[in-house]
């Protein structure tokens, strides 16, 4: 099969790690995939790590000269590269390739929708999603039933694919555990609380600092450590050591940075944390974490419901519920291995195999 992934993304988010991902899976498995990102921007970068040559058009422009320029670029490669399914994982250009689809009729259009913002239900949208594309493709449950219910998309035209992880890379190893916390300085005796993810409100490391402090200070937990997997981004870091400093958790909160092995800095945690107050609309964290078998809990918001236990999720923006959560993970090793026990069924559907199988099935259909 020959696909075109459309990942104009300006960051290396989680639309682009999808997009990405799922185009390396595809070439890995023999499928021609080409790859249209945006020039000079991380997700370019990471496109020309993982050995793609991506394409550049115009697609993200608003002007009127570069978008017709755009368009008969695009005219072209399909003309010369006859694709037989374009999947297009942001709405910038995606009325490009639905005027495309409609004159040319020679491939198949998919729209991939993972980002955070409910499509607007509105005459080109519906236009768009339910007479031009072939099948949409929701990243989560909560944007398919938007588009079934608000835009009325036929729903048989959208499916729900959740994503998968690389289940080659994202491994519990004891020796990278052992290795990564005593870098850190944590020993046995130690419970480590960790979050992964850029620094971002939306990610909630401020509440996850305000909840370690009460359980440290408060309650006398002492024991507790939290590590922050993570780096400047729309919060700087400076930023989120002045709330480790006003908690006064200097002495057992570690900001890691970028690390080299991040499965083994994962492997180091007792127990991960997705605090995110809105988002998660792509669980890439959340799938890494359970693939190296850590246990997991979560707020309830985005993807989250999809496939985490109940007992396991807690409500987002609420300090003292996410204190509770963790004191519980950390005093109740029953309750901890049970919602591992039950996290870990849940990842054995969520590989990178299971990922493509379930798109190609997709594609397939077409």
């Amino acid at each position: 099969m020959k696909t075109i992934q459309i990942i104009n993304v300006r960051w290396f988010n989680a639309t682009a790690w999808y997009g990405l991902y799922l185009a390396r899976l595809l070439r890995e498995a023999g499928h021609e995939t080409l790859v249209i990102t945006e020039p000079d921007t991380d997700a370019d970068r990471k496109a020309k790590e993982w050995g793609f040559t991506p394409l550049h058009f115009d697609l993200n422009s608003s002007n009127p000269i570069k978008l017709m320029r755009a368009y008969a670029q695009l005219h072209k490669l399909i003309a010369e590269f006859a694709p037989d399914i374009v999947n297009c994982h942001r709405g910038e250009g995606f009325i490009l390739w639905g005027l495309l689809r409609k004159y040319l009729e020679s491939f198949k259009l998919v729209r991939t929708r993972g980002d955070q913002r409910l499509p607007k239900n509105n005459l080109p949208n519906r236009w768009l999603h339910t007479n031009v594309a072939d099948a949409v493709v929701a990243t989560n449950s909560v944007m398919a039933n938007h588009f079934t219910s608000k835009l009325n998309v036929p729903a048989h035209k959208v499916s729900t694919i959740l994503g998968g992880v690389d289940t080659d890379t994202f491994i519990f190893t004891k020796e990278g555990r052992d290795d990564f916390r005593k870098q850190l300085g944590y020993d046995d005796t130690n419970f480590v609380v960790a979050m992964l993810g850029r620094f971002d409100e939306v990610k909630g490391q401020k509440e996850l600092i305000e909840a370690v402090a009460e359980l440290y200070h408060a309650k006398g937990m002492k024991h507790l450590r939290l590590m922050l997997l993570g780096f400047d981004s729309a919060t700087s870091q400076k930023e989120v050591e002045s709330w480790i400093a006003a908690n006064n958790l200097q002495e057992v909160c570690c900001i890691t940075g970028k690390v080299d092995d991040v499965a083994a800095a994962i492997s180091a945690m007792d127990l991960g944390v997705i605090a995110s107050k809105w988002s998660e609309t792509i669980a890439r964290a959340a799938f890494e974490i359970m693939a190296c078998q850590r246990p997991l809990i979560s707020t309830g918001v985005g993807v989250m419901p999809d496939f985490m236990d109940e007992e396991a999720m807690f409500t987002a923006g609420d300090v003292d519920a996410l204190a509770a959560a963790i004191e519980r993970a950390a005093k109740d090793e029953v309750y901890l291995k049970r919602i591992s026990a039950s996290q870990q069924h849940e990842i054995a559907a969520l590989s990178g195999q299971k990922f493509l199988e379930k798109t190609l099935t997709l594609y397939s259909s077409l």
